[in-house]
């Protein structure tokens, strides 16, 4: 008996001694943070233009709507096509500071530039520039009636002239002048692109004039109506009014434009995108080089986009151009003022 207490405590001092000498095992280390992540810092908003067109029914808007989607899928900018009311009106917005772009009549942009005609009264504009010239607009001669075929064939009926003192109205003071013929010499009615073209198709007037690049949806859309001609202005008239007024050129209105008989001659003035001073240098490069190295796909959207030229555009020699625009051209080898 005794020896069996004697080596029972005999074991637990064995297991008691290997207990001891046991390490605790090492804790487990703790788990190591992850590094921070910094964010990248969020794109910078697009900078957003507003650029004003013209009526609905003419190529302004139709035009610089294509290029304002055009720019702002593919040039960086969020720039909006709104409907305007005239070369004039875009200007007096643009020099207000409720848009940042507009299209505008060559002979208007001088008008401003210069403080004269329609701008005699209220001063010259000089807080806009130049981002390019894009197309020629024709003064076109509207009318239904087959027997009014020249210009002098204007006298005593009832003509669309433009809103009064729109661009439109002076050009059609300008072409009636080199005729001998005054506002007084006609039934004058002040109307826009679309009204005047539903005043034709109503009988309601003889004849309008619609500045706008060829093919006009106003006119366009009369022609599905009944058969429309173009007056023609002769060589000799169109010799005078230049003298007068070099921004005027010659131009061809080809006879399928419309489905006329025949082609019609007249004169045109450049269409023009201008820029407030105040916009950014890269904002307005990227607005003309988007448009200017995408001319194809342009086309392919609007008509007017195949008559997209660097030389056209650089042309402007009366309004000087915005840094952004002239950078551009620069780099394409026009150098402008």
């Amino acid at each position: 008996m005794k020896k069996t207490l004697a080596l029972l405590l005999a074991l637990c001092m064995i297991f008691a001694l290997c207990a001891c000498g046991e390490q605790a095992a090492p804790a487990a280390p703790a788990a190591e943070e992850a590094p921070a992540v910094e964010e990248a810092p969020a794109p910078a908003p697009a900078e957003a233009l507003t650029f004003t067109t013209g009526g609905e029914a003419g190529t302004y808007y139709a035009f610089g709507s294509v290029l304002a989607q055009y720019v702002t899928n593919n040039g960086g900018l969020n720039v909006t096509a709104v409907t305007g009311n005239g070369s004039q009106a875009n200007i007096e917005d643009m020099a207000a500071g409720d848009v940042q772009l507009a299209f505008c009549q060559s002979d208007v942009m001088s008008y401003a530039y210069s403080g004269t005609n329609l701008f005699a009264e209220s001063g010259k504009v000089d807080s806009f520039s130049t981002v390019a010239a894009l197309y020629m607009e024709q003064v076109q001669i509207v009318t239904m009636n087959p027997d009014i075929k020249t210009v002098a064939d204007l006298k005593g009926k009832s003509v669309s002239i433009g809103a009064l003192g729109s661009g439109v109205y002076f050009n059609a003071l300008d072409v009636l002048g080199v005729y001998g013929l005054t506002e007084d010499d006609i039934k004058p009615v002040y109307q826009s692109f679309g009204d005047s073209a539903e005043s034709l198709k109503d009988n309601k007037i003889d004849a309008a004039f619609i500045v706008a690049g060829a093919p006009t949806t106003a006119i366009t859309d009369l022609s599905t109506s009944g058969q429309v001609y173009l007056v023609s202005i002769d060589d000799d008239h169109i010799g005078e009014l230049i003298a007068k007024s070099p921004y005027y050129s010659p131009y061809t209105v080809k006879a399928d434009v419309y489905g006329m008989p025949e082609d019609a001659q007249t004169v045109a003035v450049a269409a023009v995108v201008l820029a407030r001073n105040d916009v950014s240098e890269d904002a307005i490069y990227a607005f003309t080089s988007t448009i200017f190295e995408n001319m194809g796909a342009i086309a392919e959207q609007h008509g007017k986009g195949a008559e997209l030229s660097l030389e056209f555009a650089s042309s402007v020699t009366d309004v000087p151009y915005h840094p952004g625009a002239a950078k551009y051209f620069a780099e394409k080898g026009f150098e402008v003022a």
